[in-house]
C-alpha cells in the first residue's frame, strides 16, 4: 500500500507453466472466456427447457459454435482494424498472434450479429428472438471481461486520488510533476458493475417478467443501456487509442451501438401499435 492505495499486482497467469514450454501458461483471461461461453450453453439449454427460447436443445449446441466463432473472430479483428489499423496495414499476420492480447467488445458485438444472421438463416429462426435471448446472458460475459481486463491490469483508469484508487504499475506513464506511479480509477471494475452485473441483472429480470414483448424490445434495451454505460465509463477511462473528434474509441464507437438500439426500440414500438 501507498498512501492507502491498493498496488495491483495480481497474476495474470492461473497456472504458470516451465521456460521449457511452448506456452506461457493459462491466463484468468483464458478461463473467463471458457466460464462465459459455458454459462451461455447452460442458460440456453434452460431457456430451451422452460420454454423461453425459439432454439431447441440440439439447436443450442450448434448456436453455441456459430457465437464463439463470431465473437473471437469479430473481437480480434475488430481490434485490429479499430484500435490498431496501422499495425494491420502493415502486418496482416498480426490478427493471428493471439497471445499479444487485444480484443474488441464492439468488433464482437459485429462478430455475433453476423454469427446470428448466418444461424438464423440456416435453420429459418427468428433473428430477433434470437437476439433477445442473446441479450439476457451477454452481459455475464463482460463482467466476467472486465473481471479478467483488471486482473491482467490493463484498461486502466485515469489518474484520481479518490480512496478507491489503484495503482497499476504496468501504466508506464507518470507524468512530469509526480515522482511516482500515480493511482488511477479502477475503470474496469466500473465497466464490471455496470454493463456487466447491473446490465446482467436488468435484462434477467425483463426476460423472466416481461408479458408479451415484441421481438427485438429487449436487444434494444440492451443496447442501448450498454452503450449508455460504455460511454459514460469512458469518461474515467485513460484512452488506449487516439481520440476521434475529442471522444475515446471506446464512447465513438459505442454511439452507434446506442443509435441501433433507439432504431430497434421505434421499431417495435411501430410494430405494437399497428
Amino acid at each position: 500500500m501507498i498512501l492507502g492505495y491498493y498496488i495491483h499486482s495480481i497474476n495474470p497467469f492461473a497456472i504458470k507453466f516451465s521456460e521449457r514450454c511452448f506456452i506461457e501458461g493459462i491466463r484468468w483471461y483464458g478461463i473467463f472466456y471458457l466460464l462465459t461461453f459455458g454459462f451461455v450453453f447452460f442458460a440456453l439449454n434452460f431457456y430451451s427447457k422452460k420454454n423461453k427460447s425459439p432454439l431447441s436443445n440440439e439447436q443450442n449446441k450448434s448456436f453455441l459454435s456459430y457465437a464463439i466463432a463470431g465473437v473471437m473472430v469479430g473481437g480480434r479483428l475488430g481490434y485490429m482494424l479499430l484500435y490498431c489499423p496501422d499495425i494491420f496495414i502493415h502486418n496482416p499476420l498480426e490478427v493471428f498472434a493471439i497471445w499479444h492480447g487485444g480484443m474488441s467488445s464492439h468488433g464482437g458485438f459485429i462478430g455475433i450479429i453476423i454469427a446470428m444472421v448466418v444461424f438464423c438463416k440456416k435453420n429459418n429462426i427468428p433473428l430477433l428472438s434470437l437476439a433477445d435471448i442473446c441479450s439476457t446472458v451477454a452481459p455475464f460475459g463482460f463482467l466476467l471481461g472486465r473481471i479478467a481486463n483488471f486482473i491482467n491490469g490493463e484498461l486502466y483508469g485515469k489518474i484520481t486520488n479518490v480512496k478507491w484508487a489503484v495503482i497499476f504499475p504496468q501504466s508506464s506513464y507518470v507524468p512530469s510533476c509526480l515522482s511516482a506511479i500515480p493511482a488511477r480509477h479502477p475503470s474496469q471494475l466500473y465497466e464490471a458493475s455496470l454493463e456487466g452485473l447491473l446490465l446482467f441483472v436488468y435484462m434477467q429480470i425483463r426476460f423472466w417478467t416481461r408479458g408479451k414483448i415484441t421481438p427485438g424490445k429487449l436487444s434494444g434495451e440492451f443496447l442501448m443501456l450498454y452503450s449508455i454505460f460504455r460511454i459514460s465509463v469512458e469518461f474515467f477511462r485513460e484512452p488506449d487509442a487516439q481520440l476521434i473528434l475529442g471522444m475515446s474509441r471506446g464512447q465513438f464507437y459505442s454511439i452507434f451501438l446506442l443509435l441501433f438500439g433507439i432504431a430497434l426500440l421505434l421499431r417495435t414500438h411501430r410494430r405494437a401499435q399497428q
